[in-house]
């Protein structure tokens, strides 16, 4: 079988869609145009048959700008693969909007066995990737970028070049700014990449501080380092030594920054985001383990809330766009008797969400081994449509947990339910809970079912309960516990777990599916 040349590689692409509505070529790379070869004006009956096939390079013809748009769709090492196709296409990738330098790992198959690989072969992959990046960058050409994406496995050891890529990224009114590090949890928080005070027109941290405490944040233009922050709309931190100070400058400063991730920044200890001017739409904040608190006042353009980490202090007020929130919040501790114990609190996410929860429309929140409280009264949820809970299966007060926030939740379209499980004996005490109909449950899915009367409990209360219930899908891959990138093929999970996945689909389609109603869709992933 021959191998696909690049020219019909690029016409398999997504991109290539453009080029229907930008010229009259259809699914080929190349027309092909039969002329006779006497008579080039005619194309008779007679000449049919006699002519020679001449290809005419119809996207060549192109402008410039749709030939850059067309390349910046297309992943990077494909985009400079077009080099080959003439000479008109040898320098069109240069002009590409979209940098994304993902270490997909292709040859190790995940990040998962990168991390296994022996150090030299690691360090060896590094430079190889650091190599890259530098080299696109230095051949670079277009006037601006939209998106500048770094990911892959590094660290201080090459702030040299991380800071030259940003200063770069800037330079050029970068719109979209992913600067997404992963870690061996083996090399030491210290050695974490720190974002450059210098591009903030600021010597260090400190100097950020001091001027935060007797002033207003400087602005951009008062430091006289006028970069490109003024254009940025996303900004991604994974694995970034960045602090609160650093974090509310950006936020005062870039003035339509919608969008700010930070996952598992070690120096992170307060953050707010504080005022009306603040354009951010999507804040999503994971895993920076001395963060103590997060204060959101007036800020108005806020839709989106995410936190996932340890028990902080949350303040909220005046987020009258907020829509849609998750928290997932590590143990609470609590003192009984003459010592003290851990466990999940149900009580603190609903009091840190008082002040939005009557507007709330999506819901995300990890209540994995929560005590159930009989007492606690549960806030109606008015405008809840898509509620998604962790909950443990086996435990006690599982089912009273779900009970109570199917009355709590009138107008519930969409739920669901990510199962994990205690080890713990009497964990999985059977209980009893009353009936709830609710008349306008849609959709429940499983994640993460297992073949335990506990889930069967589950699902048959959800069955007899979600009376417009019309789709139930069953996944029994507990995918949720790990990062895209990092959760393992069927071969890297292990047996244990790949079985009991089977066994699980196994028991969904042959015990649970017949006690389905016909009206009801199923579903088995």
């Amino acid at each position: 079988m021959k191998k696909k040349g690049p020219a019909s590689q690029f016409s398999q692409s997504k991109s290539f869609l453009l080029l229907k509505e930008a010229s009259s070529a259809r699914n080929h790379y190349r027309r092909r145009r039969c002329m006779p070869k006497r008579k080039k004006k005619s194309l008779g009956k007679k000449g049919k048959n006699k002519g020679e096939c001449i290809l005419v390079d119809r996207i060549s013809e192109l402008p410039d700008e749709i030939l850059f748009s067309i390349v910046s769709l297309l992943p990077l090492k494909e985009a400079a693969a077009t080099s080959v196709l003439s000479k008109r296409w040898q320098y069109v990738w240069t002009s590409t909007t979209t940098l994304n330098f993902d270490a997909k790992f292709e040859v190790h198959g995940n990040l998962w066995r990168f991390f296994q690989m022996k150090p030299e072969l690691k360090d060896l992959e590094t430079r190889r990737y650091v190599d890259w990046v530098n080299t696109v960058v230095e051949q670079h050409r277009g006037p601006a970028i939209e998106r500048f994406r770094v990911c892959s496995s590094i660290n201080s050891r090459f702030t040299s070049s991380i800071d030259k890529w940003i200063h770069y990224a800037m330079s050029k009114r970068v719109q979209i700014l992913e600067l997404v590090f992963r870690f061996d949890f083996v090399t030491p928080y210290t050695e974490l990449y720190q974002f450059p005070h210098k591009l903030l027109g600021i010597k260090n941290d400190s100097t950020l501080k001091l001027k935060h405490k007797h002033s207003d944040i400087p602005s951009l233009h008062s430091c006289g380092y006028n970069v490109g922050f003024k254009f940025l709309k996303v900004l991604h931190f994974q694995y970034v030594d960045v602090t609160g100070e650093v974090l509310e400058y950006l936020l005062s400063n870039c003035q339509v920054l919608e969008r700010l991730t930070v996952n598992s920044a070690m120096n992170l200890v307060k953050l707010r985001v504080v005022g009306p001017l603040i354009a951010l739409k999507y804040l999503d904040i994971q895993w920076c383990a001395v963060l103590e608190s997060i204060e959101i006042l007036d800020a108005t353009n806020l839709v989106s809330f995410i936190y996932q980490g340890g028990a902080i202090n949350l303040l909220l007020s005046n987020v009258p766009l907020l829509v849609e929130v998750s928290i997932s919040e590590d143990l609470v501790a609590s003192f009984y008797r003459e010592g003290h114990y851990y466990f999940k609190s149900i009580e603190l996410p609903f009091s840190q969400l008082s002040s939005c929860l009557s507007q709330l429309a999506v819901l995300m929140l990890d209540i994995e081994g929560a005590m159930y409280n009989e007492n606690h009264v549960f806030p109606v949820l008015a405008n809840l449509k898509h509620l998604e809970l962790i909950v443990t299966a086996n435990n006690r007060g599982a089912l009273c947990h779900l009970n109570s926030f199917m009355k709590a939740s009138p107008c519930l379209r969409r739920l669901v339910l990510k199962l994990g499980f205690s080890s713990l004996k009497g964990a999985g005490k059977k209980e009893r809970v009353g009936k709830c109909p609710h008349p306008n449950l849609k959709v429940a899915e499983i994640v993460g079912y297992r073949a335990e009367i506990c889930v069967a409990e589950h699902v048959m209360y959800l069955i007899k309960n979600a009376i417009a219930l019309e789709k139930l899908v069953i996944d029994p891959v507990r995918r949720w516990e790990y990062p895209s990138e990092l959760y393992p093929s069927e071969k890297d999970r292990g047996v244990k777990q790949v079985k009991e996945e089977v066994e699980a689909r196994d028991h969904a389609m042959q015990q649970l599916k017949g006690k389905v109603a016909s009206t009801i869709e199923f579903v088995c992933l």
